[in-house]
């Protein structure tokens, strides 16, 4: 399965560049990401400030996203090296808070403890949160004989919370009278270990379902029963290869494994698919909540709106606002500036991804340039 995500971001890659080519007469000299007063190389929207390692892990919602943008910024800026680990947002949120990493992936915003930790390792400044990839959690399933299927907010909570057992029960054909469901037992599968794909998925549950989700959002699991596999791509895997599977995961894996995905029935005048677009639509919602330069976003799980797919999540990346590391600024804000460009999030949509909204995407790119 490696192999396989590697030859398709190869393949995605070369797209990319194309999109990433067009945009430059755009994007080129509309955005200051420099970081220092050193040796700047300036290649189309890629701005090759500084040199050295930037360490980074967390969300592995992302991880493909971090992958293009990594070797699309290593072609250019030969002088920095970036490396990403999709170790999930949890793990990656303690990594920066110990120091070890220039910057977190996260599918949740810090809370407020880990806001007050941030400022042992920032020293005269604290964590930030900085919206960077946006997209859809798809909820994806493997029915032998079923190819289209439609769930509501209430279902989908049942399901995961292991009180509605077989593919055949009456709230799933009653969704689905069209369908030919099977006397099958549902394999729900979500994730072992913390997530922040887990925190938005449950979060859309209570918001949209509060008396059949009868758990607080988080990033660990709380529901009933089901099995487990670690990260995005560990459940992705387990929905392929199980009859009766169920899970919940970025739009990208379920494209890159093939398998199938659920409409959701929200109230609007029809169900709505997990796309690019619904999903932009939902983050167009979206508030900015956060203060200073945080720009945590809060998303309306329970929307209604027409064409605007609920289960949304956002990335963010996570780093200091003021106390970075003097050796590693310059080039930290070269890579951020680049992912936030337009060239980086115009790329996104070739890999199941939703760009930011310019005006979320602008305040981002204002802000990278003020770390220090």
């Amino acid at each position: 399965m490696k192999l396989q995500r590697k030859n398709r971001l190869r393949a995605i890659a070369a797209g990319a560049l194309a999109v990433s080519g067009a945009l430059v007469l755009t994007a080129c000299g509309s955005d200051d990401n420099s970081g220092g007063d050193g040796d700047k190389k300036t290649n189309g929207a890629i701005k090759c400030d500084g040199k050295g390692k930037i360490l980074a892990s967390g969300s592995s919602a992302q991880r493909d996203a971090m992958d293009l943008w990594v070797k699309d910024f290593g072609n250019e800026c030969k002088d920095i090296s970036v490396n990403y680990k999709g170790t999930g947002s949890g793990a990656g949120i303690q990594e920066f808070l110990q120091g070890k990493t220039q910057f977190a992936g996260s599918d949740s915003a810090l809370k407020p403890e880990e806001v007050t930790a941030s400022k042992k390792v920032c020293k005269t400044g604290q964590g930030i949160n900085l919206p960077m990839v946006g997209g859809p959690i798809a909820i994806s399933f493997n029915v032998s004989g079923v190819d289209k299927l439609t769930l509501d907010a209430e279902t989908v909570a049942k399901i995961f919370d292991s009180k509605i057992t077989k593919w055949n029960d009456k709230a799933i054909q009653k969704l689905n009278p069209d369908a030919k469901l099977p006397d099958l037992k549902i394999q729900a599968f979500h994730r072992s270990d913390d997530s922040g794909t887990t925190d938005n998925f449950t979060k859309y549950l209570k918001a949209a379902a509060p008396s059949a989700w009868p758990y607080e959002p988080a990033k660990a699991w709380a529901g009933k029963g089901g099995q487990s596999a670690d990260g995005s791509s560990g459940v992705a895997a387990q929905v392929k290869q199980v009859n009766g599977a169920i899970s919940y995961f970025e739009l990208s894996y379920a494209a890159s494994n093939g398998t199938k995905t659920v409409d959701l029935d929200t109230g609007a005048d029809a169900p709505i698919p997990a796309t690019v677009e619904n999903a932009s639509k939902a983050i167009a919602e979206a508030k900015i909540v956060g203060t200073g330069k945080d720009l945590a976003l809060k998303l309306a799980y329970d929307t209604k709106a027409p064409g605007a797919y609920p289960i949304t999540l956002v990335t963010y990346e996570i780093a200091c606002d003021k106390g970075n590391d003097a050796g590693s600024l310059a080039a930290l804000k070269s890579f951020l500036g680049y992912t936030a460009s337009e060239a980086g999030q115009g790329s996104l949509k070739e890999l199941g991804f939703a760009p930011l909204p310019p005006e979320v995407a602008t305040k981002v790119r204002d802000t990278v340039t003020t770390l220090s």
